[in-house]
Order: C-alpha cells, then sequence, then structure tokens
C-alpha cells in the first residue's frame, strides 16, 4: 500500500467531516444549532463512537443532483456509547441538502437500525430534515417507509428516542412519532406534517411555524414531544437521563443504581399530607418524591394532560415506571388526553418490564359534551386495556379518592393489580358523597321541608360508611390499609416479592386496542 492511498483516504475523511461546507455550518450555528457531529460529541461518551456509511453518496442524477454530491449523504450513522452503554445512533445533517432525506440517505438509517435490532441496543435518532429529497421523488419516499417498517418492527424490542433538532416536515415526523419517546428543542425544532404556507393555502388559517409546531405546541396541545428543552445541550442531557432508567432491550434489566437511600427509611410528612376536607387539593408529585429513592423523578409529558403524571424513578436501586392522578390539576379526573397519556406510558413499561407503581387519587371522568363527543368512552378504554394487558408487577396506592369506573381503570385488584394498598384516608366507592346521596335519598330530601340539612345528614352518613378503606379491604380489593409515612419500605417489599413474577396473556398474534 503507497502512502498516497493513505492520503486519499485522510482526505477523503476530512472532507466527509466537512458536511456541506465551513459556510453552512456558520449558518447551523448562527441559528443556535449544532452540527450532526457536534450534537453525537455531546451524546455519546468521549471516543466511543464509530462511525458506518462516512463515504456513501446519493445515486441520483435528475435536476443537477450529479452535480452535487456530499460524502455521508446528509446523515451521520453508527454507534457508541452512553455512560458505557451501548447504543445505535443517526444524526441528520441539515448542512447537507437541508438534511433531506434521499434513498441513500434512508440506506444508512436501516442499515444502523437492523443492526440495533440484532445486538438488542437502543436507537437514537438525531432529526434535523426538511422532508424527502424532492428531486428523487417517489424513490425518497419509499426510503421513508422502509424506516417506518423498521420503526414498528422494533417496537417494543429495543427503546428508540427521538430528538427534534431542527425542521421537521411531511414524512420526517412519522418515524419519531412511532418512536417511544420525542425530545423538541424550544425556538429552534418544529414538526408539522403540511407547513404554514401550506396551511394558509388550504385552510386560509395564519398560522406562525412555533404555533403550527414548535416545541411548546407538541408538549402542551398535541401531546407528540414528552420532553421539550430548552436548547441542544439540555435535549441530549435528557436523552442520556432517559436511557438511565431504561433497559437496552426487552430481555435485559435496566440498571440498577445504588442511591444511598435507606429501603426503610419513612417520611412522617406524608401522615399529614392529605387535606381534612376531602375537595382540597395537594401536589401527588410531593408523595412520589417523598416515597422514591433521594427524592429522583424523571416526569414524562409534564407539560400534557397534567391531570395524570407518568415517569420514572427507582426503589431500592431498581427503576420503577409511575402513573399517578393529580388532585392539584381537574381534581386528578381522568380525561381523553389523560388516559392516552396514561396508557402510552403504561405499555413501554409493560413492553420492557418496568414494574409500575400507581399513586391513586381519582374522582371519576370528565363529563361534558366536548369529552363524550370526541371519545372519552374509547380513550378511557385505552388505559384500561393497558393496565389489564400488563404482566410486569403492579402495585397501587390509594392515597384518597377512588370513585366509580376511574376505581377500576387505576390497576385495581379486578383487573390483575397485584399487591394493592391503601391510605387510611383512602375513598372507594361508585361516587362522590353528594351524587351518591342525590340519587339514593332522592324521595327522602325531596320531601324534606329542609332539603340542605337532610343532603348534608346523608352526606355524613353515607361519608362514614364509604369514605374508608376497610369495606374494600374486608373484601380482598385492598390488600392492607398502611400508613402513608411507611409506603417506601412497604412498595420496597412488594417489589421484591414480585420480581420473580410471571404472569401471561392468552396465545394471540396481538389484541386489538380500542384506538
Amino acid at each position: 500500500m503507497s502512502s498516497q492511498d493513505i492520503q486519499r483516504l485522510q482526505e477523503l475523511r476530512r472532507k466527509a467531516l466537512e458536511g456541506g461546507g465551513q459556510e453552512r455550518i456558520e449558518d447551523q450555528h448562527k441559528k443556535g444549532k449544532l452540527t450532526a457531529r457536534e450534537r453525537l460529541d455531546l451524546l455519546l461518551d468521549p471516543g466511543s463512537f464509530e462511525e458506518l456509511g462516512m463515504f456513501v453518496k446519493h445515486r441520483s442524477t435528475d435536476f443537477g443532483l450529479d452535480k452535487q454530491k456530499f460524502l455521508g449523504d446528509g446523515v451521520v450513522t453508527g454507534y457508541g456509547t452512553v455512560d458505557g452503554r451501548p447504543v445505535a445512533v443517526f444524526s441528520q445533517d441539515f448542512t447537507v441538502f437541508g438534511g433531506s432525506l434521499s434513498e441513500a440517505h434512508a440506506e444508512k438509517i436501516c442499515r444502523v437500525m437492523d443492526h440495533a435490532l440484532k445486538v438488542g441496543i437502543p436507537v437514537i435518532g438525531l432529526n434535523d430534515s426538511g422532508g424527502a429529497r424532492i428531486q428523487e421523488g417517489v424513490v425518497s419516499l419509499g426510503g421513508y417507509a422502509d424506516i417506518f417498517l423498521r420503526n414498528t418492527l422494533a417496537s417494543g424490542v429495543v427503546p428508540q428516542i427521538s430528538a427534534i433538532m431542527g425542521p421537521c416536515a411531511g414524512g420526517a415526523v412519522y418515524s419519531p412519532a412511532i418512536t417511544d419517546f420525542v425530545v423538541m428543542v424550544k425556538h429552534t425544532s418544529y414538526m408539522f406534517v403540511t407547513g404554514p404556507n401550506v396551511v394558509k393555502t388550504v385552510t386560509h388559517e395564519d398560522v406562525s411555524f412555533e404555533d403550527l409546531g414548535g416545541a411548546m405546541t407538541h408538549a402542551t396541545k398535541s401531546g407528540v414531544a414528552h420532553f421539550a428543552a430548552e436548547n441542544e445541550g439540555e435535549c441530549l442531557e435528557t436523552i442520556k437521563k432517559l436511557l438511565s432508567y431504561i433497559p437496552s432491550n426487552n430481555v435485559d434489566d435496566a440498571p440498577v443504581v445504588d442511591m444511598g437511600d435507606d429501603p426503610d427509611r419513612r417520611d412522617e410528612k406524608l401522615d399529614s399530607l392529605i387535606p381534612e376536607n376531602p375537595n382540597k387539593p395537594y401536589d401527588m408529585k410531593e408523595v412520589i418524591k417523598a416515597v422514591m429513592d433521594s427524592g429522583e423523578f424523571l416526569e414524562v409529558h409534564e407539560l400534557f394532560a397534567p391531570n395524570i403524571i407518568v415517569g420514572f424513578a427507582r426503589l431500592d436501586g431498581h427503576t420503577v415506571g409511575i402513573v399517578a392522578n393529580q388532585p392539584s390539576v381537574l381534581a386528578g379526573v381522568l380525561d381523553i388526553d389523560s388516559s392516552v397519556k396514561g396508557a402510552r406510558f403504561v405499555r413501554f413499561c409493560d413492553a420492557f418490564n418496568i414494574p409500575l407503581i400507581v399513586f391513586e387519587d381519582v374522582p371519576g371522568f370528565l363529563p361534558g359534551t366536548d369529552q363524550e363527543w370526541r371519545g372519552i368512552i374509547k380513550n378511557g378504554a385505552k388505559l384500561l386495556y393497558a393496565f389489564c394487558e400488563a404482566t410486569v408487577p403492579r402495585v397501587t396506592v390509594i392515597t384518597r379518592k377512588a370513585y366509580g369506573g376511574a376505581y377500576d381503570v387505576m390497576n385495581s385488584k379486578h383487573i390483575r393489580g397485584d399487591m394493592n394498598f391503601a391510605w387510611p384516608s383512602a375513598e372507594i366507592a361508585v361516587m362522590g358523597p353528594k351524587g351518591a346521596v342525590e340519587i339514593i335519598f332522592r324521595k327522602e330530601i325531596s320531601a324534606s321541608q329542609d332539603k340542605e340539612a337532610a343532603i348534608a345528614a346523608k352526606v355524613a352518613e353515607y361519608r362514614d360508611k364509604f369514605a374508608n378503606p376497610y369495606i374494600a379491604a374486608e373484601r380482598g380489593y385492598v390488600d392492607e390499609v398502611i400508613a402513608p409515612s411507611e409506603t417506601r419500605p412497604r412498595l420496597i417489599k412488594a417489589l421484591h416479592f414480585l420480581r420473580n413474577k410471571v404472569d401471561s396473556n392468552p396465545k394471540k398474534k396481538h389484541g386489538n386496542i380500542p384506538l
């Protein structure tokens, strides 16, 4: 081998590292964005990245593309490690054809996804793309479909995380939508099927990029984004933190991290957290943080449907998935958005064998024509289906209200909840005292001269009978009534007991969840 051969290799490598050229790299920086390679440097452990497909070029000749060829064709692909754990990655390069997807570009992404499935490691996609490369026509559309298929086949096998780090339009948004978690960057990332100009032409609506598909829009209104980061650095750190809680595949265990928190620790402040007035709110996040290791909790979908809380924490070093009603938002009621949010999270945890801890304080489902007409029945059933289907260890703590069908849905014993605890403040009933009294004692109240006094007396009677957990405990629907302060050690012991749990569903191709 001559020195010229080595020189040529080094020259090609240098050229590949330039992406679309220095001028376009500077433009990227002016927009407050990093380059594809700079992002990988921040995400992966130093020196761990091994690139695949550095010298790939597109094969198109139409519309002058034969005179515009860049090594790598607008996407950097390969594998590396995050905190020592291997991951497969692709990072789209907006400096090359605006990160648009070509046949060759898609092939590179598919190849790295195929590798990830074979070896059982997470796939992380750093998306910064204008969509399909128009000059390639149907070939680029076919490339997207190839990726969508792999996203679907990998779902539930290896974790898939998408970072949206620029404008992603058209086909570029569907791959992230199939993945498990989507992280967007405020002010520099957008997702939409059709952009503002097309929207204006078709529907005559004037809307900005930010309002149509910005990070906060998708984090609060659509629920497409699970996290909205302040900048690209925070976005990549969020991915790292998320990876620290989840396993590499559906066979491996999640990482165990000793947080140095005593498993027998009790928190006496929980004994006085529930207000005496049953209609007064409190913050369920205080309960979660008081119980979990070192008070750490990675909330998922924090800004979307905040009447339900989902996220990851640790108990005695082991990852758990948290699903909790939030009494301080809409009284913790279940509605369409919270049901879908909860169902999606439950199914992720079940797919990757992460035990579920449920903190329940739910007055029921949200009434009203808007909810009924938009399908609260089928959407509420998604959360019910997800819990019924789940075979991971499942433990529920009823802190206060557990009313109506929502009691059933929130991981009750009747749908295979393994351990169900209740605090002494728990109220388990078909409905709230006032509503129940007005139905049960309707005639007596109507005949009374002082209707308000009659209602108050019957409410007190009903509350004395049902506003406690002991009837449910008599039936075995609640395994144990516990003091709030002992919640942490009781949960840890329950999870230790359930660690080798084996459960299964009837043999079938797959169920038909009410989508």
